[in-house]
């Protein structure tokens, strides 16, 4: 079996690269904090440093699980909730990894108990999951107040990471096929493209939350634009479209905070792949 604190030590590390990586559009890097006023990359070391321990919790119950699919899935989520508290407890609850804690719990619990075979890794996460949708999203109609993501399911059918968690990750094995393309590039150079492209298709919750269906979606448009003109970009040229279009998100107070969980999540597969 694949050692559970190697695992760890890979997600610790992939968690690490994505906050490290920089400059990226309105979120947290090194060189500006984006459209976040209330944390720095300091925030998000705290954050990681206070969740390691529940990496390899993770891992380990992936490692030593032969119940259901479910079983493992409640194990995880009782695991996670208490991973949450000592991130907000670290952060002076400031909410750094909530959404990449959330999945990193799944694809950790997920590649241990497949012994780091990440396509069944990803689907051992569907199995897991499955049941998200159908169940929080369950008779919506007879409900009076509906949370923003119910309100988001009911007029537009998004259902944001627990539908990429409940179809396997779709959108973490497209990312991962293309970074595995990039082999000619510079480490940062492939981060980069890999977060712009992400960003051209991300169902990125963080980004319609704080500006809206159709901040999100001019996001992923200029996005896409950029990720085409980025093809023939050095590296240079591309670190400078990047800065630039980092303020005209942070003027518009906007975090593909999304695309970033899935960008670390990328790291990690990769990592597991290049090791088998």
């Amino acid at each position: 079996m694949i050692n559970p604190e190697f695992l760890a030590k890979v997600a610790k590390d992939a968690l690490l690269q994505e906050v490290n990586l920089a400059p990226k559009p309105g979120l947290v890097d090194p060189i500006s904090v984006g459209a976040h006023k209330d944390m720095t990359k300091d925030t998000f070391y705290q954050s990681i440093e206070a969740l390691r321990p529940y990496l390899l919790a993770y891992a380990e119950a992936g490692s030593r699980h032969n119940g259901s699919p479910l079983d493992l899935f409640n194990e995880l989520r009782t695991l996670g909730k208490q991973a949450e508290d000592a991130m907000m407890a670290a952060t002076n609850n400031i909410n750094t990894h909530k959404g990449a804690n959330f999945s990193f719990a799944l694809v950790l619990g997920a590649t241990a108990h497949t012994n780091g075979n990440i396509p069944e890794a990803l689907h051992y996460c569907h199995l897991m999951t499955r049941h998200l949708i159908e169940v929080d999203f369950a008779n919506l109609d007879q409900k009076e107040h509906l949370s923003y993501g119910e309100k988001l399911y009911v007029e537009h059918g998004i259902t944001g990471i627990r539908g990429e968690a409940a179809t396997g990750y779709p959108s973490l094995a497209k990312a991962l096929d293309y970074y595995n393309t990039l082999d000619k590039y510079t480490q940062r150079h492939r981060d980069l493209l890999l977060l712009l492209y992400l960003m051209t298709f991300v169902e990125d919750g963080n980004l319609i939350h704080r500006g809206g269906i159709d901040a999100y979606k001019q996001v992923q448009h200029e996005a896409q634009q950029l990720f085409e003109e980025a093809q023939t970009l050095t590296e240079t040229e591309l670190t400078t479209r990047l800065e630039n279009y980092d303020n005209v998100l942070i003027e518009r107070n906007l975090s593909p905070g999304g695309s970033a969980d899935l960008l670390s999540l990328t790291f990690f597969c990769h990592k597991i792949q290049q090791n088998g």
